[in-house]
């Protein structure tokens, strides 16, 4: 498989706001996120879909990703929910999208028109990082 955006991001070709790393798993803010603190979970091996992952990534998957949405839990106390979508469609690298939410509209809205700030990133990184 050709590398993708999130290859380049864990190799740290390209600027991220990491949230946790480990042997298999590595967890990001998305820059566009559709509401704050919005993270995106990826294995380090590029598997395009749900359906390739072998069974010990796919389980280091969803710890990681069990980790990461208790963590926002803390960080937003206030949210009602913490959604969780496992998704492969843009770039073909199988990822899971972390965001707190109240209503349903919340998840399903447009990401910002204007991007957010490095510092606003790096904010809500250093919140959520382990």
């Amino acid at each position: 498989m050709a590398d993708s955006i999130f290859t380049k991001i864990i190799r740290g070709e390209i600027l991220s706001y990491k949230i946790y790393e480990d042997d298999k798993t590595f967890a990001f803010l998305d820059i566009h996120p559709v509401q704050p603190g919005m993270t995106l979970v990826v294995t380090k091996e590029p598997y395009e879909t749900f359906l390739d992952l072998p069974d010990e990534d796919r389980d280091a998957l969803f710890v990681t990703v069990q980790k990461v949405a208790q963590k926002m839990h803390s960080v937003f106390p206030a949210k009602k929910r913490i959604v969780v979508q496992i998704e492969g469609l843009d770039i073909p690298h199988v990822h899971v999208k972390i965001l707190p939410i109240d209503k349903g509209e919340d998840f399903r809205a447009a990401p910002p028109t204007q991007p957010v700030s490095a510092d606003e990133l790096a904010e809500v990184a250093a919140k959520l990082a382990f």
